[in-house]
C-alpha cells in the first residue's frame, strides 16, 4: 500500500550540484504530514548543513539496492517524522564504511 505521507525523489544519476539543488527545492513543497524520500548513490554530505540551516530533519538509511535514501521532513511536524519513523525502522542505517 503507497504511503501518501512519501514524496520521492531519484537523483542517483545526477551529477553535482543537480541533486542538492533539486533536493532543497523539492522539501520546500513539502505539506504538513509530508517527508521527503531521495535516493541517491551516495551519503549527500553537502546537503546536512542545508537541511538543519532550514528547519528540516533528516534520517540517512541504506536503501534495498544499496544505496543511499535520506528521509526529510520538517522539524515541527510529529506526524511527517512519525510517517518516514514507520518506513525508516526496517531500512538500516548508513554506515561510511
Amino acid at each position: 500500500m503507497p504511503d501518501d505521507a512519501e514524496r520521492s525523489i531519484d537523483v542517483s544519476a545526477l551529477g553535482p550540484p543537480e541533486p542538492l539543488v533539486l533536493t532543497l527545492a523539492a522539501v520546500e513543497q513539502l505539506q504538513a504530514g509530508e517527508y521527503l524520500r531521495m535516493h541517491h548513490r551516495m551519503k549527500p554530505c553537502l546537503l546536512y548543513d542545508e537541511l538543519n540551516r532550514r528547519g528540516f530533519r533528516h534520517d540517512t538509511r541504506c536503501a534495498s539496492d544499496g544505496l543511499c535514501d535520506v528521509f526529510i521532513w520538517r522539524q515541527d511536524d510529529a506526524a511527517a517524522a512519525a510517517a518516514a519513523g514507520r518506513v525508516t525502522a526496517s531500512l538500516a542505517p548508513w554506515t561510511d564504511a
